[in-house]
């Protein structure tokens, strides 16, 4: 059985990722979301009692469930907290990962696997992927996004923006771009799945030749 190719998205915060992601799951390609399988993490029971002897009950909401934007704030705040949730976190996310890659890899109607992750340069996940596709914004449209559709303030945002490795250079490791500037759905939805044909006959070919060709 040959493998399908690996696809990783990259791209700064409110550029679409999440719906290039979707677009891409229509053309055929199964998607492995980090932050779904972060949220998984944090209602596991064992990582819940470690961040509860962390922080405390402040990171509970009103009916006793972990408080997201509390986490974030905390986190946001300190690098280092942040890198302590990471190191708790990132390793069960990692099996997960190669858990899903492995059954998707089986799936006779799956034509490519998607990494949908904010930090696949920061964690260099960007070199277990085939190709890497980087989604394009200005950074004004990024950030009225994400003011409008995510209730974040600009100062929310910068702060977030800034926790994350520069955008030339995650470019600079991608192997294609789409922009995604536009409210045109139609539009970036023939974009994706044109884009996603090129990358599964290029994927194949580049297999085909080998490494060393």
């Amino acid at each position: 059985m040959a493998l399908k190719p690996v696809i990783g998205l990259a791209g700064g915060i409110g550029s679409g990722k999440t719906t290039v992601a979707r677009l891409l799951r229509e053309a055929g390609a199964a998607v492995v979301d980090s932050d779904e399988l972060n949220l998984a993490q944090l209602h596991h029971p064992d990582v819940r009692r470690e961040l509860q002897s962390w922080w405390g009950n402040s990171i509970l909401d009103g009916s006793g469930e972990l408080d997201r934007k509390r986490i974030a704030e905390i986190i946001f705040r300190d690098p280092n907290d942040r890198r302590r949730l990471e190191r708790l976190v990132h390793p069960r996310i990692a099996r997960e990962r190669e858990r899903l890659i492995e059954r998707h890899q089986c799936d006779p109607q799956v034509r490519a696997i998607v990494l949908d992750t904010p930090l696949l340069v920061e964690s260099n996940l960007d070199e277990r992927c085939d190709a890497v596709i980087f989604v394009e914004a200005d950074e004004e449209v990024r950030r009225r996004r994400v003011v409008e559709r995510r209730g974040w303030s600009t100062e929310e945002w910068a702060r977030r923006e800034k926790s994350q490795n520069a955008l030339d250079k995650k470019k600079s490791r991608a192997d294609y771009v789409v922009v995604n500037n536009s409210s045109d759905l139609a539009q970036l939805r023939a974009d994706v799945h044109a884009l996603f044909e090129r990358v599964i006959l290029e994927a194949s070919s580049k297999r085909q030749r080998g490494p060393d060709d």
